[in-house]
This record gives C-alpha cells, sequence and structure tokens, in this order.
C-alpha cells in the first residue's frame, strides 16, 4: 500500500528519548558470557561468551534473549553478540517499512519513532511478540505472528489439507486453533449412505500429527486448540475424550507401564496435543439455568435431531474438567456480541491459548507493555506515558503487517483484509501488590480494569488516526456500523468503572476522553485495526522484560529465585513486597522485619508488625495465602469489557475442589460476561512429572542384560500389644481425638481419628481415612510422604487449635499429620518440611536475632553461651520459582517440566514459561 493522495503521514513526538542523544549512549554495557546448563545431567545446552547486553539487564534475562533471539550460527561471525544488533535489527525493519507505506509526515517524525522503539525497548518498556525476535530483518520469512485460526468444511479435502496447514504452522513453531462443528457427526450418514466418521476421529490424526512434528525444530510439542459446539451431535464424546484417556493411563500404569509426563509409554495415550474447549451459546446456558432440554442438530441441515438434559450434559463438561482439566469452555453469545466484523463471518475458534478470537483463517501479532515500567515512585500510575506508549508500540505493530509473511494464502489474505492486532500487558500482579491492591479486592480490579480501559482506548484512537492516514482496514466498510456499535460498548462499559482511589480515578478519566477522542475520529476516518487488545501468556518475552508476572497473572509467590552472575543462585523475597509495605505505610525498620520474616517463612502469616488487613495484599497464586479460585474470575470479568479479543488465563482449584465447584466456576464466567475460561484442579493429572536426578538414567541402557527383579511390597503387621499415645485437639471450635500406634523398635504404625458423632458420616469417613493410613504405613509407605501431601491441605474445620506447637491449622488433616511430624519424625525430616516446636522456633528465632536468655538474667544465671543451631531452611536443591514453592510448601506443584533445561515450568497465562531458558508449552 502506497500513501494516500491528501493525506499527511504521522507527526511523532519525543517521549522518552532526547534531541541528539541515541538511546545506546545513555547506558552503561557490560559484556557477559552466557553458559546454560541441563541440571540433571550437568550438559551444556548453550554457550555464547561476550555478549555484550545493559548492565541493568539481569542474568535471566541475558540468558534467554541470547539463547532465543541472536540470529546466526553460534562461533561465526554472523552470529549476534550485542542487543544493540538484535535491537537494531528489528526496529530498522519496521521503520523502512513504515517509511515505505507513508506512516510518517516526514524523516524527522522515522527518525524519532526509530529512537522511541530503541529506548522502549532497551529499557524493557514492551516486547513483540517471540516471532519477530526470530525472523524479522533476517534471511527467513518475515512471519510475525503467534497465533493463528484455521477453517475446516465438511469434506475429506478439507480436513486432510487441515492436518497439512497444521503441520506448517507447528513446524514455524507457533500454534492454531480451529472449531471442528462443520463436520458431521457420527450420528448422520452420508451420501453415499454410510454413517459419518464424526469430528472426534479425525481429531486422533490430528492429534498424532501434532505429536510428531517438533514446533519449530524445537524440543516442545506443537500447542493446538479444538472447539466443538455444544448443539453438535456428537458433543458428549468430545467432552469425554481426554477423561476417557485418563483412565486408560491410571490402568496402563497399574499394570506397570511407564505412564508419567516424557515416559515411554505415554505416547500411547491419545488426544494431548491439544487443549479442548467447548463452545457454549447463550441459549445452552438459559437451559442450564432453567433446567430445561436442548436440541442438538445436524450439520447440514441444522434440524433437531436428539434432545438432552441441558443440566445434564453441563455437568458432564464440568466432570471432564474436574478429572482431567479438559475441555475448557467458550461463551459464543458474549464472543460474537463483541465481535466488529459480523458481516465478515462468525467468531467461531481461538488460538491454543484462547486469548485471540477473529475470523477463521486469520492471525495476530502481538505486543506487551510492562505496567511496573509507568509506576511512578509516590505509588501513582502515570497514565500519560502509559497511553503515549500505546501510541508507539500500536503503529509499530500496525506496520508489521505491511511487509509480514504467513503461513498460507487464506491466512495472509485474511489478516491483510483486517489487520488484528493484540496489544497486552504483564506484570499486573507486581503492580497491584506494588500500590498495595490485593488481586482479588475490589481496588484492584478497578485500577485493572481502567489501565485495560486506557490501553485500548488508545489503542482504537491510534487506529482511527492511522486510518486517516493510511485508510481504513478492508473489511471495514462492509462491517462499519457493528465495528462503532463494538467501540461505544467499550466506552460504555469504561464509564461503568467504580473508582475507589484517586490512582484509579485519574486512570478512568485519561480512558474515557481517549474514548471519545477515538469515537469521533473513528466516525470520521474509519479504524485501521479490526482487533486492537488481547491479554497474551507472555512467558519468555515476560522474562525477557524481567516481569515478576506474567500477563494478568498474580504472583506465583512471594519468594523467588534468582540466578547470579558467574553462576549459582539465589533466593529471594519480591521486590514488590517492600513496595508495596512502603504503600501501606509501613517505616523502614518494620519493612526490614517482615522481608526478613517472609524470606525465613516464605509467607506473611504472623510477620512482626504486619496489620492482618494486610495480609491479603500479598496473597499469591500458590502458598499459604493463596487466592480464591472466583478472585481469578473475578479480575478476568473486570478486564474482559476493554479487550477486543479474550484472556489467556487458567483458574487454579485446589485439589479438594468439587464438580459442583467447577459448574458454578463455568456458570459465574458466562453471568459475568467472559469470553472464555479454563479451570486446572490441582493434581488431576494422572502422569505427573517426575525428576530421576543426575545420571537417574545411566543403567537403563543396561536392562536388557541384567536380571529383573520385580518389588513387591511386604505388610509389616503390628504386634498384639503395641505402644500407643492419644492426643485430644481442638481445630476452628471443633474437638477429637488422635490415638497412635507404634511398632515396638519404634516408627508408626496405625492411627485412629475420633472426629464427629458416631455413625455420622464426618465419623466414618474419618474411620476408613485412618484405616487406609495405617495400612499404608504397614506396607511401608514413610510417614513423611504422607506428611509432604496433607499438611496445608484446606478446608472447614480450620483456624486456631489447642496445640502450642502447631496454632493455626489449614484443616482437621493438615493439624493431625503436622502432630505426627512433631511426634514421630526426627528433627532433620521435621526441618525438611518445615514443621517445628514451639520451642524450637523460639530457639531458632533466639540463634538469627542474638537475643539472649531473660529468664537467666532475671535469675541472676549467666545466659548459656552455646549458639542453638537454627531451623534449617527447606532442604533440598531448587533450580526455579516453582521448585522453590515447592520445598517451601512440601508439595509438588502441578507444572510440567522444560523439555529443553529440566527445570519445573512455573504458569503463564493457560501455558507455561520456563524461567531457565525461556522455553513455553504454548504458541508465544
Amino acid at each position: 500500500m502506497t500513501k494516500a493522495v491528501g493525506k499527511t503521514g504521522l507527526n511523532v513526538q519525543r517521549v522518552y528519548t532526547t534531541e541528539g542523544v541515541h538511546p545506546y549512549d545513555e547506558v552503561t554495557w557490560e559484556h557477559r558470557d552466557v553458559v546454560m546448563t541441563n541440571w540433571r545431567d550437568g550438559s551444556v545446552n548453550f554457550e555464547q561468551r561476550g555478549v555484550e547486553f545493559p548492565d541493568f539487564w539481569s542474568v535471566n534475562a541475558t540468558n534467554i534473549v541470547t539463547s532465543k533471539y541472536f540470529r546466526g550460527a553460534v562461533g561465526t561471525d554472523v552470529r549476534e553478540r550485542s542487543l544493540r544488533q538484535l535491537i537494531d535489527r528489528v526496529v530498522h525493519r519496521y521503520v523502512k517499512a513504515g517509511v515505505e507505506h507513508g506512516y510518517f509526515a516526514d524523516d524527522k517524525a522515522a527518525e524519532i519513532f526509530e529512537h522511541e522503539l530503541t529506548w522502549m525497548l532497551l529499557h524493557q518498556v514492551f516486547s513483540f511478540n517471540s516471532p519477530v525476535w526470530f525472523n524479522v530483518g533476517t534471511a527467513s520469512p518475515q512471519q510475525v505472528s503467534a497465533c493463528f485460526i484455521l477453517a475446516v468444511d465438511d469434506t475429506m479435502e478439507s480436513i486432510l489439507n487441515w492436518y497439512r496447514e497444521e503441520g506448517l504452522i507447528f513446524k514455524g513453531g507457533s500454534g492454531a486453533g480451529l472449531n471442528l462443528s462443520r463436520i458431521r457427526s457420527s450420528k448422520e450418514l452420508l451420501s453415499s449412505g454410510g454413517t459419518a466418521s464424526g469430528p472426534v476421529s479425525f481429531m486422533r490424526g490430528a492429534d498424532a500429527s501434532a505429536g510428531t512434528i517438533k514446533s519449530g525444530g524445537a524440543t516442545r510439542r506443537a500447542a493446538k486448540m479444538v472447539v466443538l459446539d455444544v448443539d453438535h451431535p456428537d458433543v458428549e464424546e468430545f467432552i469425554e475424550t481426554k477423561m476417557r484417556e485418563e483412565d486408560k493411563v491410571r490402568a496402563l500404569r497399574d499394570a506397570g507401564f511407564d505412564m508419567d509426563l516424557g515416559g515411554k509409554d505415554i505416547v500411547s495415550v491419545q488426544y494431548q496435543n491439544a487443549n479442548n474447549s467447548v463452545r457454549v451459546s447463550d441459549e445452552f446456558m438459559h437451559a442450564v439455568e432453567a433446567g430445561g432440554q436442548f436440541g442438538l442438530r445436524a450439520r447440514q441441515t441444522g434440524e433437531v435431531i436428539e434432545h438432552v438434559d441441558a443440566k445434564s450434559l453441563f455437568g458432564k463438561l464440568s466432570q471432564a474438567a474436574w478429572a482431567c482439566a479438559d475441555p475448557g469452555i467458550q461463551y459464543d453469545g458474549t464472543i460474537n456480541d463483541w465481535h466488529t466484523c459480523p458481516e465478515s463471518g462468525r467468531i467461531t475458534a481461538s488460538n491454543p491459548c484462547s486469548e485471540y478470537m477473529h475470523l477463521d483463517n486469520s492471525s495476530c501479532n502481538l505486543a506487551s507493555l510492562n505496567l511496573m515500567k509507568f509506576l511512578r515512585e509516590d505509588g501513582t500510575f502515570d497514565a500519560p506515558l502509559f497511553a503515549k506508549a500505546v501510541e508507539l508500540v500500536i503503529t509499530a505493530m500496525d506496520i508489521s503487517i505491511c511487509f509480514a509473511d504467513f503461513p498460507t494464502d487464506p491466512i495472509a489474505d485474511t489478516t491483510r483484509k483486517f489487520r488484528q492486532l493484540g496489544i497486552g500487558y504483564a506484570n499486573l500482579g507486581a503492580l497491584l501488590m506494588a500500590t498495595g491492591h490485593a488481586y482479588d479486592s475490589d481496588g484492584g480490579r478497578a485500577l485493572a480494569a481502567a489501565i485495560t480501559s486506557l490501553m485500548t482506548g488508545t489503542a482504537y484512537r491510534r487506529s482511527a488516526e492511522l486510518a486517516g492516514v493510511v485508510g481504513a482496514y478492508d473489511g471495514y466498510k462492509q462491517n462499519a456500523e457493528a465495528h462503532q456499535r463494538v467501540m461505544r460498548k467499550h466506552a460504555a462499559a469504561n464509564d461503568l468503572i467504580r473508582t475507589y482511589h484517586s490512582n484509579d480515578a485519574s486512570v478512568q478519566k485519561l480512558a474515557t476522553a481517549e474514548w471519545q477522542r477515538g469515537l469521533e475520529v473513528g466516525a470520521r476516518n474509519g479504524w485501521r485495526n479490526a482487533q486492537a487488545s488481547v491479554l497474551a501468556p507472555t512467558g519468555t518475552i515476560g522474562l525477557m522484560m524481567d516481569c515478576d508476572t506474567t500477563g494478568i497473572e498474580p504472583d506465583l509467590a512471594l519468594v523467588k529465585f534468582k540466578k547470579l552472575v558467574g553462576g549459582g543462585s539465589m533466593q529471594i523475597v519480591n521486590q514488590t513486597v517492600p513496595r508495596a509495605l512502603k504503600a501501606l505505610g509501613y517505616q523502614q525498620e518494620q519493612i526490614e522485619a517482615i522481608v526478613e520474616f517472609i524470606s525465613e517463612h516464605g509467607h506473611v502469616i504472623d510477620a512482626p508488625g504486619l496489620r492482618p488487613e494486610h495480609y491479603e495484599v500479598f496473597d499469591c497464586a500458590m502458598g499459604e495465602r493463596s487466592i480464591a479460585p472466583m478472585g481469578h474470575v473475578r479480575m478476568m470479568a473486570a478486564v474482559q469489557p476493554f479487550i477486543s479479543g479474550a484472556i489467556s488465563k487458567t483458574v487454579n482449584m485446589p485439589e479438594s475442589a468439587t464438580v459442583e465447584d467447577v459448574q458454578e466456576i463455568y456458570f459465574q464466567g458466562w453471568k459475568l460476561g467472559l469470553k472464555a475460561l479454563a479451570i486446572y484442579r490441582d493434581n488431576c493429572k494422572v502422569g505427573q512429572p517426575l525428576s530421576a536426578g543426575k545420571g537417574g538414567s545411566s543403567t537403563a541402557e543396561a536392562k536388557t542384560s541384567e536380571t529383573v527383579i520385580e518389588y513387591r511390597p511386604v505388610r509389616k503387621r503390628l504386634p498384639k500389644k503395641r505402644p500407643s499415645q492419644t492426643v485430644s485437639f481442638t481445630v476452628g471450635g471443633a474437638e477429637g481425638y488422635l490415638h497412635a500406634g507404634s511398632y515396638p523398635d519404634d516408627g508408626l504404625g496405625e492411627i485412629f481419628i475420633k472426629l464427629g458423632k458416631q455413625g455420622s458420616t464426618l465419623a466414618g469417613v474419618m474411620d476408613a481415612f485412618s484405616m487406609s493410613i495405617s495400612v499404608g504405613l504397614q506396607y511401608g509407605i514413610p510417614l513423611e510422604f504422607y506428611v509432604s501431601k496433607f499438611q496445608n491441605q484446606r478446608f472447614e474445620p480450620n483456624g486456631m487449635t489447642d496445640d502450642p506447637d502447631v496454632r493455626i491449622a489449614t484443616s482437621v488433616v493438615d493439624y493431625l499429620f503436622r502432630r505426627l511430624a512433631l511426634d514421630y519424625l526426627p528433627y532433620e525430616k521435621r526441618a525438611e518440611l518445615g514443621i517445628f516446636t514451639a520451642e524450637e522456633r523460639t530457639a531458632q528465632v533466639s540463634a538469627d536475632y542474638g537475643q539472649v536468655d531473660l529468664e537467666a538474667l532475671q535469675v541472676g544465671v549467666e545466659a548459656p553461651t552455646t549458639k542453638v543451631e537454627p531451623a534449617s531452611k527447606p532442604v533440598g536443591e531448587a533450580h526455579s520459582s516453582t521448585e522453590l514453592v515447592e520445598l517451601t510448601l512440601g508439595k509438588a506443584a502441578d507444572a510440567p517440566l522444560c523439555m529443553t533445561c529440566g527445570t519445573k515450568m512455573r504458569p503463564a497465562g493457560s501455558c507455561y514459561v520456563c524461567e531457565g531458558c525461556g522455553s513455553t508449552s504454548g504458541c508465544s
């Protein structure tokens, strides 16, 4: 496209840069060695020495950018060696395309634009998505998009083409999603008179293909989304596919097959390479609400061929999600009510992470802003600076479509006609904590909503201005009325934001002005982009920007794992914690004491001087005080009206959650106006990631020449007469008794728990629970294993106890196993689990702070000079924040191991990201 006659280009104003000073000259550069190893076997995954980065970039960001984004063969002269080369390669291509296509008023505006983009990337203010860093400015195809939506019709040619197109996208390192609802069900006839196979059978072939192709030539597998409409006759089969496979995994595992994640036999499990989602209509949800019937429709004629009970079908959907985390749910009515281009087709599917939703055969290129870069020293959010940054970033994103390449011709055609963009942000969780807001609070949601509204309002206002310079998107004329209607819906939602503080009020006020200005300019010019914003996982690019939190997520935990220059690592308290304490009005001495407490305990409960009403500010995704599932849903609902697309986020639920809890989450997601929702219940998957440690597989090859001795556990029964003890307890007002019997040569062998009235359900459940634990102990299961699994279980009754060693319990089970640990485990094992007596904790504090024995001084006796050995921190080696949280909590986190470096990944939206090497499990 050339510059339209009579239209003037953009005049770009300086925001971050200084006239006559290049951004590179404002920072101090240093040379570093990047050596990345696999901690399991010590092998070197990547090595490049002497790379150049600013001194304020972290070791982790340096490692990830060098290994992931520098182009050229390592060890050759063409290999990039400096961040300057990387940024220049990308920015120069954007500026060149902007000049060629008439975006800038003159050369001066283009130069300022180049300097501003460079400064923002250099200072980690924002980042483009990974394909930009991989491809732009290289000899490779200039693919800039990470998210794709495909289409498949009810013909064999189309189905086979679906396999082909997915394979090409996976090969390029991206992911794709599509809706299979056009394919006839297994209950319908073919033209030849036979019965159709149905979409689930064709999913099997696509799943095998995805599992075979290494995404981007790397070790991670493809990311994909498969959607089926709730009125499809095969919807029940679709819902149960993964749940049935989990049953198969259990059976094979119990038969001795290796079914752990990465195990040699796990490949026999089907449908595991895709996220599945059911697309529900408002009609269906109203039927669920009313308890009525719902019709399943033939694909070709649209006639109802079967009626089902809506509530029962919704229950099966929730049951499957409870059992294996799939399928997720997409709310078709809400999605298409906010669709800017309905005249060009409905929105039927999403990308693998569920944040991009638009027309079939389309793509979206993403970029994310680091919200912490807009937090002033006084704790206020710099809304005007944020709006200027959004202007620059959204302009660059639109320019990229002018030169971008695409994996298929239909995707290229749709993307160039509709120019879908996905600006978003990262570090929301850190921003809220730093400003003294709880993630699950009205104030926190108000600030998040105002910032999101300002981002999308500014992006669309700039899009309208761009339409006046280089023209509206090709599909705008056909969809003008609908596009304007959606813009008015966004603006109206902005007016409904209830503000609680001058901070969010000032952001919302500017957002209101941006929406009004955008509506005025758009009425004259139209808009350049059919879509402007999404909230993506920001996995690898979040690490590139040194973000504490990804996307819309809260913080993972208060204590982080940090890599050090020269190798090694250390455990640190999040830097947002002291900033939050300062915002809450605490003095420096108090802040230091609280931070020290968090460093030792990993949580804020009973931190010295911290007021209980401030505990919620420090609630995290994991830990002693984890955010309730509905807290995540409410945050999503607060920002959804200000997002063009949707939100990549998984709502984590505790293992104790019920199917009814899942139903309520899915139902409230519809009521609150979300576009998509997925849940994950802890430990619902059978195949969990395991690590054998260094050298764990060294003898694997010798198995064929060795005699295999099968180990079978033997029950060691207790003698007729054995020592025992009984402990009475009270937890949250509930009274009970714990009877524990031991072997004569020491060691716990049985327990009996008396809780509730004789004959009651609770008493019966506790009897059965006691019996199963007792039998397990007699078969040799270590007590410390049970303690690690059952401590920190959270359910009623909970609260204060009458035990001086365990003052607060999160449940009766939590108390019982802490008490058993104190009575039957040696100090070293208890130290690993973080369980100590009151006396041991007192001794630890005395040793840490050098306090003298006050009682000894009072009676005139010299205090003992022997230093009491302090309680140690959790014993074990952590290689990521997730593993550090595991050591702190004493229980495993449900996250996969990185296929590249072996560390446990951390959640990033509905995907996972490796802090060690930047690999992701999604499509970014």
